[in-house]
């Protein structure tokens, strides 16, 4: 018997273990990703005023005791980005 449910799922093997459609990707590739006018300033989010997530603040904390500096931990999304940003530029 078949199932439905697998026949319907991109990149997953059918029953008979042959694979099934390829995978479907999300993100950009190619020309797309290099492409600056794709990427929006922090200052213009629409959640930059939230406060930043667990990944940025422990992105922060790392890159900015490699760089030796203080941050405060109330910093929003975009403020967290800016700061990320430049702690990433002083490393290059």
């Amino acid at each position: 018997m078949t199932d439905p449910i697998r026949e319907n799922q991109p990149g997953m093997p059918s029953e008979n273990g042959e694979p099934g459609s390829p995978e479907e990707t999300i993100g950009a590739t190619g020309e797309a990703r290099d492409d600056p006018s794709l990427e929006k300033d922090p200052e213009d989010w629409i959640s930059g005023d939230d406060p930043m997530t667990e990944a940025q603040k422990s992105y922060l904390d790392t890159l900015a005791t490699q760089a030796g500096e203080q941050l405060p931990a109330s910093l929003t999304k975009a403020e967290a980005s800016e700061h990320i940003d430049r702690l990433r530029g002083d490393q290059g």
